[in-house]
């Protein structure tokens, strides 16, 4: 199964993700996409970590997330937007590469027996961006969603904590 949950930031999807990981599973993984890009991203980094217990099995991987087994297991992916960050970064922000890279990415971690929770952020309904670059990745984010969205058997949209049922 593939539960999809987006929102604003701070609307309360990796909360509600936690809550659904633990309702499937006495014993979920946190799979973390983040780079650890400085000193006030490692602060949101461990803010994240000090809202789990020792029920939760955490893995870090920045792209290839495919690479480990989940085979039989409910593993909450935290987050797209970092994930594609990634992808962004490496690709020197060629939207048509890491789009491509990151649908084949994605097929392959979605192809495992397992329960897959994917965290993602709507940024397209923030503020515009002010670069061509912000403008590429805001564009790159929405088509990802989509694709993502469309595979799910279920997607949720959190608005001020609040979970709407998409489908």
């Amino acid at each position: 199964m593939i539960y999809y949950i987006s929102g604003g930031q701070r609307s309360g999807k990796s909360s509600y993700g936690q809550q659904m990981a633990l309702s499937l599973s006495e014993k979920p993984v946190y799979l973390a996409t983040a780079r650890h890009w400085d000193g006030d991203f490692e602060k949101r980094i461990e803010r994240h970590q000090a809202d789990r217990d020792g029920r939760w099995e955490n893995i870090e991987e920045e792209k290839e997330l495919s690479q480990h087994d989940f085979t039989g297991k409910t593993v909450l992916v935290d987050c797209v937007t970092l994930w594609l960050t990634n992808y962004f970064v490496d690709t020197n922000n060629d939207v048509d590469t890491c789009l491509e890279q990151a649908k084949a990415e994605f097929d392959k971690l979605a192809n495992q027996q397992a329960n897959f929770i994917i965290i993602s952020n709507e940024i397209g309904m923030g503020t515009h961006p002010h670069t061509e670059v912000g403008m590429k990745f805001t564009d790159l984010q929405g088509w990802m969603n989509q694709y993502i969205a469309q595979k799910a058997d279920e997607a949720w949209l959190m608005v001020s904590g609040i979970p709407l049922k998409l489908k």
